[in-house]
């Protein structure tokens, strides 16, 4: 790369708990693992912008004045952050981007989100502009909604921009106040998070969530009907709910019983958190993954089966689905001294169940997205 290049890297991230509440005001507590996508920006004297990337052999070259919609192609998502910075009068001067990494796609461990911030970070520096971290995030986020077209929440951009290593985040989706919870205190220092990819994605994914999510702000609406003090079901209690339970059909009940005992999971978490009790903080996972299960219903057969193993391995204190859904990954807190052999015991069971070799990632909580200095 020329000298004047610059390369930024933002993480991947699991969330431990609070899944499926970031579109209605609630709680949840991610953390950034040790994946990355690099993003390197040159400048270049074509009158262009032009996307690379090293795990797609495509690639994709625009005008400057270029205003051309969304291609179902892995450019979409740097090249929406692009269009999010012009709408914000931020027009670069030409470059190249070129895109790397580690974080495995489809996964559930947002590897959109990775790419998206770090290709800011990297424009954003070759254009000579500065945006709070937040922005940067809210930004990001608009690039997936508005130009992909993936009703995405807020919580992947914010917690890949503001983690930090040794933490998780605890973040109020609704007014985006966080908080830095230790996973480096007590009992908890001698654990590792182990993510365990189920390498199944089923083909309901995308419908089921978009109909997940529409059942939930239809509970929501119902709820704010009744109780108007209320700003979202981040503020309803489950008594709330009951209340109007024969308001709304049974799928939004349980949808939004889901969301509501969730960010609960996530308030209780944060005191197992700073008493370092790694006991407790499992138990919230595994209660976790029953109602992503029965009450949200997004998990299958794969996931259940990766959880229902992982919590009778010693060493290990909780599992659950992480991420959208219907496939993707578990995250299981386990004992430092016990990772490996839960790696092995997992894999080996897996695949005799299913015949799929699972990806199964030993992981810390990592630091957020940076540059990375020559």
């Amino acid at each position: 790369m020329p000298p004047q290049s610059l390369t930024f890297r933002a993480p991947a991230r699991v969330n431990l708990l609070g899944e499926h509440t970031d579109y209605t005001g609630g709680l949840v507590l991610p953390m950034a693992i040790p994946f990355h996508t690099h993003a390197t920006i040159a400048p270049t004297d074509d009158s262009a912008y032009t996307f690379t990337s090293e795990t797609f052999s495509t690639s994709r070259s625009i005008t400057l004045d270029d205003r051309s919609p969304a291609i179902d192609d892995w450019s979409d998502y740097p090249l929406g952050v692009l269009r999010e910075l012009q709408l914000l009068d931020i027009q670069p001067p030409p470059f190249t981007l070129h895109l790397a990494g580690n974080v495995p796609f489809g996964a559930g461990l947002s590897s959109s989100a990775s790419v998206e911030v770090a290709s800011c970070l990297a424009i954003l520096a070759h254009s000579g502009v500065t945006l709070p971290p937040a922005e940067i995030a809210l930004l990001c986020q608009r690039a997936e909604n508005n130009f992909v077209h993936s009703p995405c929440g807020i919580m992947d951009q914010f917690a890949i921009t503001n983690a930090i290593a040794g933490h998780a985040l605890l973040l109020n989706t609704r007014d985006l106040t966080f908080e830095h919870l230790p996973m480096n205190q007590g009992a908890l220092a001698d654990t590792q998070i182990v993510v365990c990819n189920s390498m199944v994605k089923h083909s309901i994914a995308a419908g089921e969530y978009g109909q997940r999510r529409a059942e939930s702000e239809q509970g929501q609406t119902v709820l704010l009907e009744r109780f108007p003090n209320l700003r979202d079901l981040g503020d309803a209690n489950l008594d709330q709910l009951e209340a109007c339970r024969d308001a709304m059909s049974p799928e939004a009940f349980r949808r939004c019983r889901h969301i509501i005992s969730d960010s609960a999971r996530v308030r209780q978490a944060r005191e197992a958190m700073f008493a370092g009790d790694p006991i407790a903080l499992g138990q919230l996972m595994l209660a976790g993954h029953a109602s992503e299960r029965d009450d949200f219903e997004c998990s299958c057969d794969e996931i259940d089966f990766l959880v229902d193993t992982a919590i009778i391995l010693p060493g290990c204190f909780g599992a659950r689905l992480t991420g959208g859904g219907f496939g993707g990954c578990t995250v299981n807190l386990v004992a430092a001294n016990h990772a490996e052999a839960f790696t092995a015991a997992m894999h080996t069971g897996y695949h005799a169940a299913t015949g799929i070799t699972a990806e199964i990632y030993i992981s810390r909580a990592s630091a957020g997205a940076h540059a990375i200095h020559p």
